[in-house]
This record gives C-alpha cells, structure tokens and sequence, in this order.
C-alpha cells in the first residue's frame, strides 16, 4: 500500500507543478513577446535532417504595427465568430463532426484561440492527448490574455510561409513592406494560405488563390459595412 500512496502522491505532484507553471507561462507570454515556438524548433529541425540551411524569419511587433486589415482576414478565413465565442466554436465542430460521420471532407473548426493555444505551448501533430492540452490551455489564455492579446500572438507566431512566421516577416520577405502597411488585398491573400502555407504562397498566388482572395475582400469589405464580424476597433479597426 505505500507503494500506491507514494505513487499517488507522485502524481498529485506532477499534476500541481503542470498546473503552477502553465498558469506562469501564460500570465508571463501576457505581457512577454513569444520569440520562438515548438514548430519553430521542429521547422528547423527538419531543415537541418534533410541537410538543408535552416530557414526561420520571425521579427515580433505590437498589435498596433500590424496592418488591422489582416486581423479582420483571417477571421474571415479562420474563424468568423473569434469575437464572439469563448475559445470554442460549438457549432463548427458540431458541423464539422456531422460532415464527417457522414464521410465528408472535414473541415477544420479549430479557433484563433485554439490554434494559438496550439502553436506556443504544444506540438502540432494531432492527438487525443495534444487535443486535451490544447482545450486547457485554449481556456486559460481566454481568461488570461483576452481576444486583442490572442490576436496578437496570432499574427506574429503562425506559420506564414517556409521559414517564414508571423506578419512582420511575412510583410517584408513577401510584400517588400512592414506590416503596417499591409493594403486588404495583400492580407487576404495571406489568410488564404494560411491553411497550408507550406504549399500555398502568398508571393507567388495560384490561380485558385487568387479566385479565394477576391471572395474574401468582398467578405471583408460586406462585414466592415454589416458589422458581421464584431468590433474591429480593438484591433485598430476605425
């Protein structure tokens, strides 16, 4: 029986300083810029196994420095209801567990928050286990960061390209601007390959990309006059 006791006791342990430095982690990252993350690492890792130089641009900056256009784009590509919800989307993962039951292409209903959840604290490959850890660390930084912090994180830690993170990044090596001056156009086009920007890039558009970018300006442009997609001020939306 003291086997078990110790062993419980181990446990009860573990699961205290997980929860401590998680909590930390998150309260630090509120007001701390993410410099680098776990698919950053990973990134480079698989550059220098396939012997090639490693590739990673990523240059941090405020919220206030990065084009308001491209938080209302992604929104429209990624998560509508990002101002709305709570961390979770319900009813796009309902959809999305019917469409697949049924044998439909499934589609993705993970949130901006569950993605920035995902991309500084996890790894990205799929599991029960990340899945779990993504939806406790998706409710603490809602609680703790609130939807301007996630945005920001957002926009300069996802991966926008090879070896390229982040809107500053993508802005210069892409666009040949600073973030700021990212035009809607040039946003749009890089919500569209967020979903895969490994294969989709943004300075070099395919057709379809190019067809996916009209929607979404027309997208953008319907919510800035309906209001379809909240407030856009705490973005620097005027």
């Amino acid at each position: 029986m003291w086997i078990v006791r110790k062993l419980l006791r181990t446990v009860r342990w573990i699961v205290i300083l997980f929860l401590a430095s998680s909590v930390l982690a998150v309260v630090a990252y509120k007001y701390v810029p993410v410099r680098l993350t776990p698919l950053m690492l990973i990134r480079c890792g698989q550059q220098v196994a396939r012997g090639e130089k490693v590739r990673l641009r990523h240059h941090w900056v405020a919220l206030e420095d990065i084009s308001p256009y491209l938080a209302e784009a992604v929104m429209c590509t990624e998560d509508a209801n990002f101002l709305k919800h709570h961390g979770f989307d319900f009813k796009q993962i309902s959809l999305a567990y019917k469409e697949g039951k049924n044998g439909k292409r499934q589609r993705g209903a993970s949130t901006i928050s569950q993605q920035t959840a995902k991309n500084v604290f996890l790894w990205p490959r799929g599991s029960w286990v990340r899945k779990g850890f993504e939806a406790y660390f998706t409710v603490l930084i809602e609680l703790i960061w609130g939807k301007r912090r996630i945005m920001e994180v957002y926009l300069n830690s996802i991966e926008m390209g090879d070896g390229i993170y982040g809107a500053e990044a993508v802005a210069q090596g892409n666009f040949g601007c600073e973030a700021k001056a990212l035009s809607r156009p040039s946003c749009a086009l890089i919500a569209v390959s967020l979903p895969s920007p490994l294969k989709r890039d943004s300075a070099h558009p395919s057709p379809s990309m190019l067809r996916r970018q009209t929607k979404v300006v027309g997208e953008m442009q319907w919510s800035e006059r309906t209001g379809a997609l909240g407030d856009l001020s705490i973005f620097g939306k005027q």
